[in-house]
């Protein structure tokens, strides 16, 4: 399995733009500056991330986008679901009558174990541990769920 650029791509994106929240938005241009995207990529990119509420953009001659969310509250899970829906390594996970042999299939439930494992692991892994503290994200693996940060939109109706 190999993750798209298109995820790996709007991390450093939204990198980018959590790093720049003090500052005033950030043209496509200046994110492909410093993170080395091309203009019509970052584009394409920004769509899903604007629809996912995690950035906005800004018209207008000092416009441009603007990082929304704590980075805390955003973890390399969201930014991968947002960019190519659900985490699968095979696609008779999600929907097993793609298969003709899904019914009686041993390895269908291997591969719907190693997805869980990745997605657990994506999920364990905010933009905040890419910004502070990169170095730990390998003594974070394999523990169980992390501590996370309340995000405003984790909040329960009442």
């Amino acid at each position: 399995m190999k993750l798209s650029a298109r995820s790996r791509y709007a991390t450093r994106i939204l990198l980018d733009l959590a790093e720049h929240t003090e500052d005033r938005p950030l043209c496509a241009s200046a994110i492909s500056e410093s993170t080395d995207i091309s203009v019509p990529f970052i584009e394409q990119i920004l769509r899903p991330l604007k629809k996912a509420g995690y950035i906005k953009s800004v018209r207008g001659a000092y416009g441009g986008h603007i990082f929304l969310k704590e980075p805390s509250c955003i973890t390399l899970g969201d930014i991968v679901r947002a960019m190519e829906g659900e985490i699968n390594i095979s696609q008779c996970c999600s929907t097993p009558e793609s298969c003709e042999r899904s019914g009686d299939c041993r390895t269908r439930f291997a591969w719907g174990h190693i997805s869980r494992t990745i997605e657990r692991e994506l999920d364990a892994i905010t933009l905040a541990d890419l910004m502070f503290n990169p170095e730990q994200i390998a003594v974070k693996s394999g523990t169980s769920s992390p501590p996370r940060v309340h995000c405003p939109e984790d909040a329960q109706p009442n």
